[in-house]
């Protein structure tokens, strides 16, 4: 029996505790600013132009940079992590993105400083998703590695239901302060409040993660890596040897991730176009994302049971459908059928997302898997969730209606259909296996060469 299988469920709920600690609080931070990009930042941090989408859109072009950022940390984080660890990784990434969502919170308005106001947004944007790039593949493999091969999707889970939780805690101080405060108040000075907290919950994540170390998978890998000398690290060996791995992953996390944020950022600007009140759409995404982070475990249970590609196929063929049944449900403007909406599209996200952490982490081998599992998860945020929000605000700029918006959603959606169609399953697999077999290849190298 592999030792993987050996599981000390003890240190093994320690791990997910500090996986999901520093989780949430840098997913709070990340979804924090997406959240004000809508409510707040196009007013304060770019010039009125007369047409509020304007400035909307400003905002979320500056929201796309954190996650074109997120593929530079990935590959810089992914070829640290894969030499020196995924724990030492973790906590500095904690640090980097407490500090730039702090200083966001302390920056003048475009009225008092002109055009440093968006500059200085950007380059903290910049930092902060660097930072983010870095941490899911390490957070996520913290636990994969060390789970057993029978409930890895399960345990792997929970890292994933950090995400909806991160979110759920920045919607609720946003939805504290929109409804204690004036509205003036909260654009004044309110909104600064959520991006100050980062530095008590950054505390707090920083130390449970000194809490758990490296998986012993890893840390044998390691060391045989660094006996071999013929086995490498990083982004060109990852292409060159796994480049399957790495565009299965790109096209699996398509349709996941522009739905995701379709639902969760751009429906708080398509509904307030319409005239939803804005506290009326955080607690309906307030619910969401309750829903979202309890569900997502379970659906990792049935991946591990059922299997990781029957799962994906759902989840990936419900997203080409859920935008014909969500906007017209929009458009009733009733409270209860737009929320129902809004829960149907992250159940049907859920589906996708519970089980990629075992996925991605199944498709390479230890001595690479982080700079795999960031470049197939973080890559594929430069061109589907940095541009979502934005390219759905500018449809709706241009065409006034939902139909274009639908069908940008259903076309992401078939394309992570057609990933999940060509994905090998791998349920139940041993990472130990998959290490075998990787050194076996490169024996095979070096003894074709001499």
């Amino acid at each position: 029996m592999q030792h993987e299988e050996k599981a000390d469920l003890p240190y093994l709920r320690k791990v997910v505790g500090a996986s999901m600690a520093g989780t949430v609080v840098e997913w709070y931070e990340f979804f924090l600013y997406g959240t004000a990009a809508t409510l707040v930042f196009g007013k304060l941090f770019f010039p009125a132009t007369g047409n509020e989408l304007d400035g909307i859109i400003a905002a979320f072009a500056t929201y796309a940079v954190g996650f074109i950022a997120r593929p530079l940390g990935g590959i810089v984080f992914g070829h640290v992590g894969d030499r020196m660890g995924r724990k030492a990784l973790l906590q500095f990434s904690l640090v980097l993105i407490g500090i730039s969502t702090f200083l966001m919170g302390c920056l003048p308005t475009f009225d008092s400083i002109g055009y440093w106001a968006p500059a200085l947004l950007v380059l903290l944007r910049f930092v902060q998703g660097f930072a983010l790039g870095g941490e899911w593949g390490g957070a996520v493999l913290l636990v994969a590695e060390h789970a057993p091969n029978r409930s890895r999707a399960f345990w792997g889970s929970f890292p994933q239901a950090g995400v909806p939780i991160g979110n759920l805690l920045a919607t609720v101080v946003l939805l504290i302060l929109s409804a204690t405060l004036s509205s003036e108040a909260f654009l004044e000075w309110g909104w600064r409040i959520g991006f100050w907290l980062s530095v008590v919950i950054v505390g707090i994540g920083y130390y449970i993660r000194t809490q758990v170390t490296d998986s012993p998978i890893f840390q044998a890998a390691r060391a045989e890596a660094e006996a071999q000398a013929a086995s490498g690290y990083g982004l060109s060996e990852v292409f060159r040897r796994y480049p399957r791995g790495v565009f299965t992953a790109m096209g699996l996390r398509f349709g996941e991730n522009i739905l995701y944020y379709m639902v969760v950022t751009f429906s708080i600007t398509y509904l307030a176009h319409i005239g939803i009140n804005t506290t009326a759409i955080l607690g309906m995404l307030f619910v969401a994302h309750f829903l979202h982070a309890l569900i997502i475990p379970p659906i990792g249970r049935m991946a591990d049971r059922f299997g990781r590609k029957p799962v994906y196929l759902l989840g990936a063929a419900l997203t080409i459908a859920w935008p014909f049944l969500a906007f017209p449900m929009f458009g009733t403007g009733n409270d209860a059928v737009i929320l129902l909406a809004i829960l149907i599209g992250m159940a049907v996200h859920a589906l996708m997302y519970a089980a990629q952490p075992a996925i991605m982490a199944e498709m390479f081998p230890t001595r690479m898997r982080y700079s795999g599992v960031s470049l197939g998860y973080q890559v594929t945020a430069i061109v589907a969730g940095s541009w979502a929000p934005l390219i759905g605000t500018t449809l709706l700029r241009a065409y006034d209606g939902w139909m274009p918006i639908a069908v940008y959603i259903s076309a992401a959606g078939a394309v992570s259909l057609i990933a999940a169609m060509i994905l090998r399953e791998s349920r139940g697999i041993s990472l130990a296996a998959i290490d075998r077999d990787d050194r076996a290849q490169l024996r095979a190298e070096r003894d074709s060469t001499i």
